[in-house]
């Protein structure tokens, strides 16, 4: 397998499921738009990507050789999915926290 695919798997099989939940994050709640807004969720989006990408680099680079190479494909899509969904959760929390109290004023 050439090197580079073999280093990007997690991410390329992820693309479309990451790419599904993004549009996701960034259509729900549809109201309020503005522009503070779209600038946070574009941060988070990033955030989660890159996120996911210094993960899946740093488990494949530390996965123990003893098991195989396909243990360090499998631990860096488990713990890239898992820091994935835990920076898209907290920028969640983090804008519905936000623009609740953005509605109360």
């Amino acid at each position: 397998m050439n090197p580079l695919v073999e280093l990007n798997l997690a991410l390329i099989l992820f693309l479309p499921w990451f790419a599904i939940l993004g549009v996701l994050y960034w259509l729900f709640p549809r109201q309020p738009r503005f522009l503070a807004r779209t600038l946070f969720d574009s941060g988070a989006l990033i955030a989660a990507l890159l996120a996911f990408v210094a993960s899946m680099y740093w488990s494949h680079a530390n996965a123990d050789p003893v098991y195989g190479k396909m243990w360090q494909q499998i631990l860096a899509t488990a713990l890239g999915y898992g820091v994935f969904l835990a920076v898209l959760t907290l920028a969640f929390f983090v804008r519905r926290y936000w623009l609740r109290g953005r509605a109360a004023r």
